[in-house]
């Protein structure tokens, strides 16, 4: 063939009937076939991505069925573009936020870094429901009738939600705190420091006779139940989470969070279980003692938590209060005529569209994430009962050996436990294989006929316990409660971790803490509130035959109404599934997902971010003697050609060719000359023309 058809020395050989392969920060799906790459003379990536092309190593196969969201394991470092690879052997995964700050990743972070942040949630669940478990019988003076708060059952109850209430809402100091100013890190570890443990301390210290007052100081027990404690626990639960998930790689290990959240949440519970049986059983021999175990474990957990602080990707807070969305905001800069920030499209450098995809549009924010959280309020104020009803009810009921009424509430962890187990391992990977997929709101439609069905077992118990009083004049056994703590346990597996789940995906990426905090204050926060509401308006279903509220004894709450109290609480959780299965509901979270799927959750192209890759770029051509560019890259480049028209193209001979893409069937004229570039005519221009699809010299040019 003629030189005018040799390829360049300089160009890699492209093939334009081939899509181009996938952006480097762009995730290829598991059940795509992997994009084949172009030969090219450079050695070093630019091999491997050939070789992996080529599966001719046992590797490739491997590299073949691995999801680039997957990303775990040292095979599959060599698939991975450069700017996805840091120089440290440890953590060779980097991402570089859209500051230009830059984080190295673990490729098992669950082993490496997550375990520490799961032992300090599983010991402050300990501690948390140690002490919630027991205070509405602690305040009541069940564990010691000399030394108590000497409260009645509904003013106890009242104590046990406001101090919930107000653990579920202090979340947003502690996102505001951790996203603005502080980070998850720091903000966890004061908060436990200056709130959490000086709070059950001095819960703890009212527990001692006369050492804070010859009388039962109740400011002490106030402050530390309704102040300090609880604010130290929304301050760890908002951001304990979220500080998990930020350990993981968010592209090339994104996928990785979900069994991340799964094992987050069972710790939860292995911790409320071991906490809600072992503080009730010490507090039936000594409450003082009991009390002090919270304090000493959740101790024992910030140590830990300190010692893995060296393992801990630690993001930098953003220092804004911006809860607007960027949308708009550039509207509002555009009316104001701050036309600085609109980049005209044919002026972006190949630097800017190489790196990183579009900046996110999400006009996602707290206040739709709150509304959509509010879907599981009628389900937790079901669930807010295990803490105060269930606990009055279970009271007036026979201890079953050492399983008394606030042990009891381990019926709940010990069935999110078993059927969590199953629901996550069994029935969502078989719907998954029948590509079944069961929408948002239909599991918080699930979740709240579950805390239905629970709720009308309360009641079948307390038809069952006046029953049996008014004809033997004897209490039934607590073992009755089973039945509704196993079911409020299955409705949480779907509700609360299904909203758990909704608020970390959807929410943008500098908003994470406060978009849980958010999602808990619905979850915990407006629950408690309401239920606050309920017992003031229900007071007097609470007052028994002598005019007052204690009906801790059988005799007292034989002779009260608390019956009409659960059928109110059952029209509450029947309200919650008939609002979700609404069609109109359904769909509108619906777009609210899909809205969230549209944004890329990867940093922008910033001038910063271009400089650092820039040096980076410098640094391998430096240590190799010429730029590796990745087989990724260029044909990224051909990509954006095509699109705007611009720059160089590889065509399939590999020449060099300026001007519209080849991609636009643009008719050309039969008899209008076209003029190139001769590669044989040292910067000369010879003027072909087009004869069917062939190009000869025209007569009066033709070389000598």
């Amino acid at each position: 063939m003629s030189s005018s058809t040799r390829a360049s020395p300089s160009v890699s050989m492209t093939r334009l009937d081939e899509p181009p392969p996938p952006h480097p920060n762009r995730l290829v799906p598991q059940s795509s076939p992997q994009p084949q790459a172009p030969p090219s003379k450079t050695h070093s990536r630019a091999s491997s991505f050939s070789s992996t092309a080529s599966n001719k190593s046992g590797l490739d196969s491997n590299l073949n069925n691995v999801h680039l969201t997957r990303i775990s394991d040292p095979s599959h470092l060599k698939g991975l573009p450069q700017d996805f690879l840091s120089l440290d052997p440890e953590r060779p995964l980097l991402h570089i936020d859209e500051k230009g700050n830059e984080y190295k990743y673990f490729l098992e972070p669950m082993k490496m870094s997550v375990i520490f942040i799961l032992f300090v949630e599983m010991l402050e669940r300990f501690s948390f429901y140690g002490i919630n478990y027991t205070t509405t019988a602690y305040l009541t003076g069940a564990y010691n009738e000399f030394w108590n708060a000497d409260m009645s059952s509904i003013v106890a109850s009242s104590y046990v939600s406001i101090s919930t209430a107000v653990a579920y809402t202090t979340p947003f100091l502690g996102a505001l705190l951790a996203d603005n100013l502080l980070g998850e890190y720091m903000t966890i570890l004061l908060g436990t420091l200056f709130c959490y443990i000086p709070g059950l301390l001095l819960i703890a210290l009212t527990t001692i006779p006369q050492l804070l007052g010859e009388e039962f100081n109740h400011s002490a027990i106030r402050w530390g139940l309704l102040g300090l404690w609880p604010v130290g626990t929304g301050a760890v639960k908002a951001c304990v989470n979220v500080f998990g998930a930020k350990q993981f790689h968010p592209i090339l290990q994104s996928s990785l969070i979900e069994s991340y959240y799964v094992n987050f949440y069972m710790c939860i519970n292995i911790g409320a279980l071991t906490g809600g049986i072992l503080v009730p059983i010490v507090a039936q021999w000594n409450v003082t003692v009991a009390y002090f175990i919270p304090v000493c474990i959740l101790g024992l957990g910030v140590l830990s938590f300190a010692l893995g602080t060296t393992k801990y990707v630690k993001p930098k807070p953003k220092h804004e209060m911006n809860l607007c969305s960027r949308d708009s905001l550039m509207r509002n800069l555009g009316a104001c005529g701050c036309n600085k920030w609109r980049r005209d499209q044919k002026a972006r450098t190949a630097a800017s569209i190489l790196i990183q995809p579009k900046q996110s549009k999400s006009n996602i924010g707290v206040g739709t994430i709150s509304l959509v959280s509010a879907l599981v309020v009628p389900f937790n104020v079901a669930y807010a009962q295990m803490s105060t009803t269930f606990i009055v009810q279970g009271s007036v009921m026979k201890n079953f050996g050492l399983v008394d009424a606030s042990m009891m509430n381990n019926a709940d962890a010990i069935s999110v436990l078993a059927f969590g187990y199953a629901i996550g391992n069994i029935f969502y990977p078989e719907l998954s294989k029948r590509d079944i997929k069961i929408p948002t709101t239909y599991k918080f439609a699930i979740g709240s006929a579950f805390g239905a069905a629970a709720v009308g077992c309360a009641i079948a118990t307390e038809y069952q316990i006046h029953r049996v009083y008014d004809q033997t004049g004897q209490a039934i056994s607590v073992l009755w409660q089973a039945f509704p703590y196993f079911l409020i346990g299955i409705g949480e597996i779907f509700a609360v971790s299904a909203a758990y789940e909704f608020a970390f995906a959807v929410s943008p990426v500098s908003m994470k803490s406060l978009a849980s905090a958010a999602n808990l204050f619905m979850v915990g926060g407006v629950p408690n509130v309401f239920c606050i509401m309920l017992y003031n308006a229900c007071g007097s279903w609470f007052i028994n035959s002598r005019g007052t509220a204690n009906i801790h004894k059988l005799i007292d709450y034989s002779s009260a109404k608390v019956v009409n109290y659960f059928w109110l609480l059952e029209a509450v959780a029947l309200f919650g599934v008939f609002v979700n299965i609404l069609p109109p509901i359904k769909e509108w979270v619906e777009r609210i997902e899909e809205a969230a799927l549209e944004d890329i959750k990867s940093p922008m192209s910033t001038p910063v971010i271009r400089k650092n890759l820039f040096k980076r770029k410098q640094q391998r051509i430096d240590s190799s003697g010429h730029d590796e560019e990745t087989p990724l890259v260029r044909a990224q480049k051909h990509a954006n050609y095509l699109k705007y028209g611009s720059g160089p193209e590889l065509v399939k001979m590999g020449s060099m060719r300026a001007g519209p893409s080849l991609k636009k069937n643009r008719p050309t004229h039969p008899h209008r000359p076209l003029r190139v570039q001769s590669p044989s005519a040292q910067g000369s221009n010879t003027t072909y023309v087009k004869v069917g699809n062939v190009l000869v010299p025209r007569p009066n040019e033709a070389p000598n």
